[in-house]
């Protein structure tokens, strides 16, 4: 027999073209009919009826909404039908995320919140065991990887490079085994690709926004049994084709559908009855009500061998001229403020643990802060690919969450420091060198660093100021070298930039977990002068045009070409190289927000830099004017191993009536032969060659640059058998390597063109009446190719990633100063990164730890964590699965056999731990409290502890 799966589903977005709470409510039909409410209302209903009946649910976070307006009877039919496998949970984080422009820390946390929620109300009943990531476009291996280290069994999406689609249909290869890592073991993981979108069958959809015919048994002229089952066979029986197993899967929904479940139901309860109804005539097809699990246990079952996959599955191209590379870059602000909010989540939730806040707010506002930052993952929110009032509505919810987020990291502070009258404010305009409270309270001001790494770090401090003489000083009451840097002109010049503080005072920091530094104003000190510009002239003849200008500390040696105003050498790392750096742009009318079309090549913006030196002791800075709307500032800080240089661009121009991508391009005379690698969700890195796939040749035609274009989240790279040069970046973006020795950066997109894709506007951002202006920093470092000499760059992911975080207070409001004593991670070894302390429940914490090098770049670490366990107060601890839901003793996932790997196997197998999972309670001997980490290893734990 061919066994059709049909699966009910609704596919709901966390706002696209409409809001989140439009879409709930069902507000504003005018734009799209759609209300997330009555899908629930009516399908709970309608499942209710026949035990027959399936649907799946996946995003946690509308199903949250909804269950909380519900009746406990209601409720109680619902773990009902979830506990008979009638309601199924699949994906089941709060959004279903996009995969190219997130970071692997978010998508863990919004999985772990909304996995949480269903543990929480259904048991193991509700948890999800198949990924779907149905919408996003294209999907990246780091993903697979974590589903894995999650403990399902497999997923399932609809979007595909067409070349790539193509040839997996011709092959029986729409469903394979994904080798998710190169570094981790055991992580196979059975990925599904959809043959028909994830849409119903093309004359099947019988929802009320669809025009398809229902099915008409009863006596009518009208009666169309007989023909709608043939044609329905016949999709099947083509289905089949494709597919290597007797069971096919035949989702049965599409955007907001099953508002009225019952026209849904009635429909499919008639095809299931008259298509099964043809096997006493002989027919080999059986139709069932189904879910993704039900139909991934049926696959388990069959004992089939799958073909294998080893990279990733970007960039995705749905036809010839259209590469959906854009939206790696598209909204570049809001893609650094959904930084910025994961930045303050970790900062509260290590916080409110290490403080053990407990209030009704402080718990709610960290929730509010989890569950925004799970909104903002989803694949219409990070990936910028939503309407402007849409886009504007994710901002606000941000904005509100970071708020909380920032009160509960005071409150915490103010615990800790015992301080209970400091302020300890956030400044939420520090990328543009503005914070009131420092602009009225410098000589009076202490600024109080927190670390959300685990080891001790040393860093640069920045604090908008007055242009006057400021002396700081640390804890202890030394002096701390300090040097004021005027704030470039063109940040000056924003016209909504309040400009009383004009200048920025940069100290170096070292900080365990909280460090206070103290600054006032002082009368003229030799040491603490102002930085003196020294002023470069733009060369107008031979002879000056020779000249250069050299920038160097004892780390870094930059050479400025003084005829360009570019920069021409780099020297750090004992390997000197000829970088050139300039900025261009590919003008087009047809780029949109998911879809980078270039209709030209790149123009350079070839006329010389203006630009102007300032040295001081621990800092030189190179301030770049490159044309009327874009300038840089290139840094060097004394001991750090790096170059950061933060660009500013905008508004860019479309009176030419052509949109803009702009990029900044870094050449070099490195060999690097058509290769570069870029890193997946901030994880592994992967290999890419120019003009290739994995499994097929991608259709460059017509579009050879965006089709080579591809997501860069943390980092980019390419190198040669002697050198390495290397991008990190402080927001998601579009990178490529065009030429050999060449990394191209997106910075900023401005378009006018409306497309088809989705949101039917352009993606032309205003801000203050004029087109927007985004400010942002890359950093650049070059390296001598040795063994393991990318963990530097790995730890300095980490820094950019998760800095120090600022919290302002008056110095006139300390006490005396009594710091509680902290847990101590530097006993971590340095590979080992914190990734997450925060509260579970009223008397758990959870804690996440990683060892973030790779199997080239690091070795097995062991360390005991009995010490943390203490001081958090612990009473017992047990091991998880990733997202911190499911015991890892109880971790089974299934196993599947790929093409070649030898015999299938004669009964299911699966996938259970590697290690013994710690388990251990506080009578127990330090020595059960032993972590031992594989290189890119993450292990998670839940620590019981004593509540007073």
């Amino acid at each position: 027999m061919i066994n059709i799966h049909l699966v009910p589903h609704s596919h709901d977005d966390l706002g696209w073209l409409k809001t989140v709470d439009q879409y709930y409510y069902g507000n504003k039909h005018n734009i799209q009919h759609a209300g997330v409410q009555y899908i629930f209302d009516t399908v709970v209903a309608e499942l209710s009826k026949d035990s027959r009946r399936r649907f799946i649910q996946v995003e946690t976070a509308f199903f949250a909404k909804w269950w909380e307006d519900q009746s406990e009877t209601k409720k109680q039919l619902v773990k009902k039908l979830v506990n008979e496998g009638r309601l199924e949970f699949t994906g089941g984080a709060w959004s279903m995320n996009d995969e190219a422009a997130v970071n692997y820390q978010s998508v863990i946390d919004q999985f772990a919140v909304g996995l949480k929620f269903l543990n929480d109300n259904f048991g193991v009943c509700g948890r999800p065991r198949v990924g779907w990531q149905i919408d996003a476009f294209g999907h990246s291996r780091e993903q697979a990887s974590m589903f894995a280290q999650m403990g399902f069994d497999g997923q399932f999406f609809a979007r595909m490079d067409q070349n790539d689609k193509n040839k997996r249909v011709d092959n029986l290869g729409l469903e394979m085994i994904w080798d998710a890592s190169e570094t981790l073991k055991e992580l196979d993981f059975f990925t599904g690709m959809l043959y028909n979108h994830y849409s119903a069958p093309p004359g099947f959809c019988f929802d009320s926004l669809c025009q398809d015919d229902p099915i008409i048994d009863g006596r009518s002229y009208d009666n169309n049994v007989q023909s709608r089952v043939d044609d329905f066979i016949n999709y099947a029986s083509n289905l089949a084709g494709y597919y290597r197993s007797s069971h096919i899967m035949v989702p049965m929904g599409d955007d907001f559908q099953y508002e009225n479940a019952y026209m849904n139901y009635k429909n499919m309860d008639k095809l299931i009855k008259y298509v099964n109804e043809r096997q006493a005539s002989g027919s080999k097809y059986n139709i069932i009500y189904s879910t993704a699990g039900c139909y991934l246990n049926s696959l388990h079952k069959s004992l089939q061998s799958w073909p294998n996959k080893t990279q990733d599955f970007l960039p995705h191209s749905h036809e010839a001229k259209s590469f959906w590379t854009g939206f790696f870059t598209s909204r570049p602000t809001q893609k650094r403020f959904e930084r910025d909010g994961n930045h303050i989540l970790q900062v509260a939730k290590q916080l409110s643990v290490l403080a053990e806040l407990s209030s009704e707010k402080q718990t709610k506002d960290l929730d509010y802060l989890r569950q925004i930052m799970g909104v903002m993952q989803h694949h219409d929110a990070i990936t910028g690919t939503e309407k402007q009032e849409v886009s504007n509505d994710y901002d606000r919810l941000l904005y509100d969450a970071i708020l909380g987020g920032a009160n509960t990291a005071s409150d915490a502070l103010r615990v800790l420091t015992n301080q209970p009258n400091c302020e300890f404010e956030s400044c939420l305009k520090l990328n543009i060198s503005e914070c009131a409270f420092t602009k009225d309270n410098a000589d009076d001001l202490m600024v109080t660093l927190y670390n959300p790494l685990a080891h001790t770090s040393t860093q640069y401090v920045r604090v908008p100021v007055k242009n006057e003489n400021y002396q700081v000083t640390d804890e202890k009451g030394r002096v701390v070298a300090s040097e004021l840097f005027p704030v470039p002109w063109q940040v000056l010049a924003l016209e909504f930039r309040n400009n009383d503080t004009q200048h920025e005072l940069v100290f170096k920091a070292t900080v365990n977990k909280i460090a206070s530094y103290y600054i006032k104003k002082v009368d003229k000190v030799e040491d603490i002068d102002s930085i003196q510009p020294t002023q470069i002239k733009q060369a107008f003849n031979e002879e000056e045009s020779k000249l250069e200008t050299v920038v160097q500390n004892s780390l870094i040696k930059l050479i400025i070409d003084n005829n360009t105003g570019r920069l021409k050498t780099v020297e750090m790392n004992g390997v000197s190289e000829n970088i050139e750096q300039s900025f261009g742009m590919y003008k087009t009318a047809r780029s949109c927000h998911y879809i980078f079309r270039q209709d030209s090549d790149l123009e350079i913006l070839e006329d010389a830099f203006d630009f102007t030196v300032y040295e001081g002791d621990s800092v030189k800075e190179v301030h770049q004017q490159i044309n009327e709307w874009i300038s840089q500032v290139i840094r060097i800080y004394e001991g750090v191993n790096r170059v950061e240089l933060e660009w500013l661009v905008g508004p860019v121009p479309i009176d030419d009536e052509l949109g803009k991508e702009i990029v900044t391009v870094f050449k070099s005379g490195i060999a690097s032969d058509g290769v570069f690698y870029t890193d997946s969700n901030g994880r592994e890195m992967i290999k890419r060659e120019k003009d290739k796939r994995e499994d097929f040749n991608p259709d460059l035609s017509e579009q050879p640059v965006s089709g080579n274009y591809y997501p860069v989240t943390s980092r980019m790279a390419l190198q040669d058998a002697n050198k390495r040069m290397v991008l990190l970046n402080d927001r998601s973006q579009g990178g490529a390597s065009l030429e050999d020795g060449r990394l191209e950066m997106m910075l900023h997109r401005r378009h006018i063109f409306a497309d088809g894709s989705g949101a039917a506007e352009a993606i032309n951002e205003q801000q203050f009446g004029k087109g927007l202006i985004a400010r942002g920093k890359l950093y650049l470092s070059l390296n001598a190719v040795e063994d393991k000499a990318t963990a530097s760059e790995r730890k300095a992911e980490k820094e950019i990633h998760l800095p120090f975080w600022k919290f302002f207070s008056k110095t006139s409001n300390i006490q005396k100063e009594v710091t509680k004593s902290l847990p101590d991670f530097n006993d971590f070894p340095q590979s080992v990164h914190l990734l997450t302390l925060e509260p579970y429940s009223n008397d758990e914490v959870l804690l996440r730890v990683e060892n973030f090098l790779d199997q080239t770049e690091g070795n097995v670490v062991s360390f005991n964590i009995r010490q943390i366990f203490d001081d958090l107060g612990g009473l017992e601890i047990r091991e998880t699965t990733l997202d911190g839901n499911l015991p890892l003793s109880d971790m089974k996932r299934l196993k599947f056999h790929h093409d070649g790997s030898g015999p299938n196997p004669t009964a299911p197998e699966y996938f259970t731990s590697l290690h013994k999972p710690l388990a251990a309670d506080k009578s127990q001997d330090a020595s059960d409290f032993s972590v031992t980490l594989n290189p890119l290893q993450i292990r998670t734990f839940i620590i019981k502890k004593e509540v007073a």
